[in-house]
């Protein structure tokens, strides 16, 4: 370090001149950006001359608005990441409407507080939107219907719909856009507004490619990265070696005199550098000096990580009444990060008294409190607008908007707005992570190998959830009583699906550690289902008992017992197989949705290799099964990831891996070229998809392994070396 240049206080800010934003500009933007809502909604100036105004919309609730030239808009109150909700969306709407699919317009709306709950997780959105979406879409057909007949003065009940018009018996019809004025004004329908039963439907339950797939091939689907808001200033932030560290001084004056840079503003999280573009952003934050504070997990590795976590499993386990034998197994799962293919990004504008937000988060009321507290105005937080964005990839990490919040505060300090960009080193070495377990697992055997209990002792750091459950009451308690929370979202989602023994129990034993935790892909169950389901294979084992009749025997659940069969029936369970390759089972139930794998795993070359999956599934009524297909095969590449090669290690405070090329995710080559997806419908209830796929397949892998290798897998990633 120069010492003759003094090193600057963490807290003075290094700013450039505030610029000022041309609200014509803006709306120019906004309308262009198909990712938001149509620029008549927004209360700005008048348009300038070269914007074509849009079509006029007729809204008729919350969720349908039709244009005059008749395409149909739905409203997205949660976040497309790339999970294809937006599709589903627009099927259920062109199926009660009795409309094309591709008339159908999905506009992802504004955080706003007509939505009580806009948080896109817990495989919830098709499951909570489906009925009213499909209530709006049939009320809207019926007011259609019914200002058709008043048009013409026939009855309703003679008139019908198809391909987004109304039909006279005499040959008349009309477009849906042309009766869109009249259909609002109507408040009682003559013909029923019930949706459809699922028998009459010729749209959902069809696979049906994405409505959005030409967009997103040919690149003309926007990320926040992909947005332009005139003036703004390309940044990144500087942050420390270890997680949560902090900034002591730092030295800009090489970084603020190279081309380029407009400003560097200290935060809580770093030092943020702004230039015209991002090779000089971060030319610049690499030449910044800083004097970094230690994090607060800078006395933690793996070791103490693993020991701590064991530790909280010790101790008796009471063994019920005539037990004559007893099996044990402990299980270690390691950190996770999300990974997502699109860092955490965001576009900031903030005046003295309100900002403007871009982003892809997963809870866009969350990213609006965070942002307004991070500004001040934790008690108006309706001054941030959240605009949001599609994003590429979730999985629970962006439940948190750290980026929203730098971008918020560099915005305020330039003066100007600000496109922020976490590096794929800061998503990776700086995000929030499913936490490690140790699970210590008992099952007690009594004469005649009579099952006679079943424990569980899980070892888990607390799952942040601040942003609750999507609604503003259970933030609270997620901010004030993390541990509670985390507590009552694993009683609320840990199911055992057996019936071994009177009680079967699991216990969740919170373990305080300073390293950021977030929800990851089933949360829970990515840990707690998977060692359960690796220890029935255990006792099935211990028992002489195959492992699939086991768990048709104990099994409580139909459901479950249903994809089990079809799918050890369409896997060929018990095949004969070449030496070195074996089939591993698991079920799993969670969000009304139940699922089974088959995996076959080669153990003949240098790494294990899974060969072959097959997966039932019974999600209730499937809106788009191909949409469930490409969702439970994403689900199975992260589990066979995650139980083969990937996961991340802590060394003294700061995560080792930085990158795809050593967080070693899985790569296509390594993808089994026979993949089946069955559905299997017990209802027509509509089931949670999004997280279900990867417990059962990360047990399914597991458990193959140990058929094939005579040694069950108990550390994770087996690939590791220390594992």
């Amino acid at each position: 370090m120069c010492h003759d240049v003094p090193m600057q206080d963490a807290k003075t800010p290094e700013v450039a001149a505030p610029v000022r934003m041309d609200r014509r500009q803006l709306l120019t933007w906004v309308v262009a950006s198909p990712t938001l809502v149509i620029a008549a909604r927004l209360d700005l100036d008048s348009a300038p001359e070269e914007v074509t105004p849009p079509v006029e919309e007729t809204p008729f609730d919350l969720y349908i608005s039709l244009r005059e030239d008749g395409r149909i808009i739905a409203a997205l109150p949660r976040t497309e990441m790339g999970q294809g909700i937006t599709t589903g969306v627009a099927m259920l709407v062109a199926e009660e409407l009795d409309a094309d699919l591709n008339t159908v317009e999905v506009h992802t709306t504004d955080a706003s507080p007509h939505w009580l709950i806009q948080l896109t997780g817990m495989s919830s959105t098709m499951r909570y939107l489906a009925a009213p979406l499909r209530a709006a879409a049939a009320g809207a057909r019926a007011r259609l219907v019914t200002a058709a007949a008043h048009r013409w003065h026939l009855p309703a009940w003679k008139l019908s719909t198809a391909h987004g018009e109304v039909l006279a018996p005499d040959g008349r019809k009309a477009g849906y856009g042309a009766l869109a004025r009249e259909a609002a004004r109507v408040w009682l329908p003559e013909v029923p507004s019930q949706p459809k039963e699922a028998a009459q439907y010729t749209v959902v339950g069809r696979p049906t490619g994405r409505i959005d797939a030409r967009d997103i091939v040919t690149g003309a689907a926007r990320y926040t990265l992909d947005l332009e808001v005139p003036g703004t200033v390309a940044t990144v932030v500087a942050r420390p070696p270890t997680l949560r560290g902090s900034v002591q001084a730092y030295d800009a004056s090489v970084a603020v005199a190279m081309p380029g840079v407009l400003g560097v503003v200290p935060l809580p999280t770093g030092v943020a550098v702004a230039a015209q573009n991002f090779a000089q952003a971060l030319a610049a934050r690499d030449a910044l000096r800083i004097s970094w504070g230690p994090g607060p997990a800078s006395h933690l590795s793996d070791a103490d990580i693993r020991a701590r976590l064991r530790e909280a499993t010790d101790g008796a386990v009471l063994p019920p009444p005539l037990t004559v034998r007893t099996l044990e197994a402990r299980f270690d799962f390691p950190y996770l990060a999300h990974a997502p293919m699109e860092t955490q990004s965001c576009v900031a504008r903030v005046s003295a008294d309100s900002a403007e937000i871009w982003s892809g988060g997963q809870d866009p009321k969350f990213t609006r409190h965070e942002v307004a507290a991070a500004l001040g105005w934790a008690l108006a937080p309706q001054r941030v607008t959240v605009h949001t964005v599609r994003a590429g990839g979730g999985f629970g990490r962006r439940f948190f908007p750290e980026a929203a919040v730098e971008a918020a505060r560099v915005s305020r300090a330039l003066g100007r707005p600000v496109k922020l960009m976490w590096t794929r080193n800061d998503d990776m070495r700086h995000g929030r992570y499913r936490p490690a377990s140790h699970h210590r697992l008992h099952a007690f055997l009594g004469p005649g190998g009579l099952i006679l209990g079943w424990h569980h002792r899980a070892a888990i750091p607390t799952v942040e959830l601040p942003h609750g459950f999507g609604d503003a009451v259970t933030a609270i308690v997620g901010r004030v009583l993390p541990e509670v929370t985390s507590a009552v979202f694993f009683e609320l989602t840990q199911r055992f699906p057996y019936r071994f023994g009177l009680l079967p129990l699991q216990h969740l034993r919170e373990v305080s550690l300073p390293i950021p935790t977030a929800s990851f892909r089933s949360v829970f169950s990515s840990q707690v289902a998977v060692a359960n389901e690796l220890f029935v294979d255990q006792l099935a084992r211990g028992l002489g008992r195959d492992p699939v009749e086991l768990r048709r025997a104990f099994l409580a659940s139909d459901r479950l017992k249903a994809v089990l069969n079809k799918v050890t029936l369409e896997g060929e369970w018990g095949r004969a197989l070449p030496p070195g390759v074996a089939q591993g089972v698991a079920v799993h139930e969670e969000w009304d949705s139940a699922i089974a794998h088959l995996v076959e795993v080669d153990v003949t070359g240098e790494a294990p290799r899974v060969v072959r999956v097959v997966i039932a599934a019974d999600v209730g009524l499937p809106i788009n099964p191909k949409s469930i297909e490409n969702q439970l095969q994403g689900a199975t590449v992260d589990a066979m990831s995650t139980t083969l090669s990937a996961g991340l290690h802590i060394d003294a405070g700061a995560v080792r891996e930085g990158s795809f090329a050593d967080y070693r995710w899985l790569r296509m080559k390594h993808v089994p070229a026979e993949m089946q997806v069955h559905l299997v419908r017990s209802d027509d209830r509509v089931g949670g998809v999004g997280e279900l796929g990867y417990p059962s397949a990360a047990a399914a892998v597991a458990n193959a392994l140990a058929w094939a290798t005579g040694t069950l897998p108990t550390r994770f990633p087996v690939l590791d070396p220390g594992a």
